[in-house]
């Protein structure tokens, strides 16, 4: 069980350093083309488990993991479009709403939510609403709106992910997901802002490579880990740290303006999401049931 929270805290210590190793990368590479390059990085690295046996070459042949895996590139690419135009510290406070969007998703699926979730749901929309209607110099409007975008994307790809066939190894699918995540946005990123260039600084190759093997390759595969050995609502409260770690970053790293909306709506959003995750823990003596989208095990 501590192994699985140790792997859990990585997993979103991990998404949370993914931002300002963004911003880092973004100061000389177009969004579309970093996404693109950190995917190859992470690609690389998943390989020998995306091909390694034929029970993982057959994922490939998996419509929803397909599906699932050009979701999660094209999420990166808006996400990182909007982070263009936003703080980080705004960036990471915004995916903090996430558990709330899935709470949502899963009752329109016909699930139950309780009534704490909807209380949940409620916080963290306000602190949403907060920060993107008072960003305090934090975002641009269509910054805001891109990242805000880009949670439905993830969500599709949550849901697609949570009907992929189950396997042995608990790193197929995510290695096969990311390689077909790279196949996915390779030829939208060619079409639309050609070959990226390789001419860059030192710098921002540290951002790319943190991101594809740091952010995208071991953060997925700690959280594989973990969730798979915990119930989903314990494994649900480590996601908040991506977005706290994140805006700890920004402000203290990035000078990050911090005002008072932007804070308040953080919190709100960190707060209503933890809610939300505990509102489904379910009761000590019933049945264990399958997680919803956001727990992917």
């Amino acid at each position: 069980m501590r192994a699985a929270f140790i792997a859990l805290t990585l997993a979103g210590l991990f998404w949370g350093l993914g931002f300002p190793l963004g911003k880092l990368a973004l100061r000389e590479v177009a969004p579309a083309h970093m996404v693109l390059l950190r995917f190859a990085v992470a690609s690389i690295a998943s390989l020998p488990f995306a091909l390694g046996s034929a029970e993982a070459r057959a994922l490939f042949r998996s419509p929803a993991v397909v599906a699932a895996g050009v979701l999660y590139g094209l999420a990166f690419i808006v996400q990182f479009e909007g982070l263009a135009g936003v703080t980080v510290t705004l960036a990471a406070l915004l995916v903090g709403a996430m558990p709330a969007l899935v709470a949502v998703a899963a009752w329109a699926m016909g699930e139950r939510v309780s009534r704490a979730s909807w209380m949940g749901v409620a916080g963290a929309t306000l602190g949403a609403a907060l920060i993107a209607g008072k960003p305090g110099g934090a975002g641009t409007p269509v910054g805001i709106a891109l990242s805000l975008a880009s949670l439905v994307v993830f969500l599709g790809w949550l849901i697609l992910a949570k009907r992929a066939p189950a396997t042995r190894s608990p790193l197929a699918v995510p290695a096969v997901t990311l390689v077909v995540a790279l196949l996915a946005i390779l030829p939208v990123t060619l079409v639309l802002h050609g070959p990226p260039s390789l001419a860059i600084g030192p710098v921002a190759w540290a951002g790319i490579i943190g991101q594809g093997l740091l952010s995208t390759f071991f953060a997925t595969a700690a959280w594989q880990y973990g969730a798979a050995r915990v119930d989903s609502a314990s494994a649900g409260v480590f996601i908040n740290i991506e977005p706290l770690f994140g805006a700890l970053v920004g402000i203290t790293l990035f000078g990050d303006p911090a005002g008072l909306a932007l804070i308040a709506g953080g919190v709100l959003i960190v707060i209503g999401s933890i809610v939300v995750v505990l509102g489904e823990r379910p009761a000590i003596d019933a049945p264990a049931t399958p997680p919803h989208g956001l727990f992917v095990d």
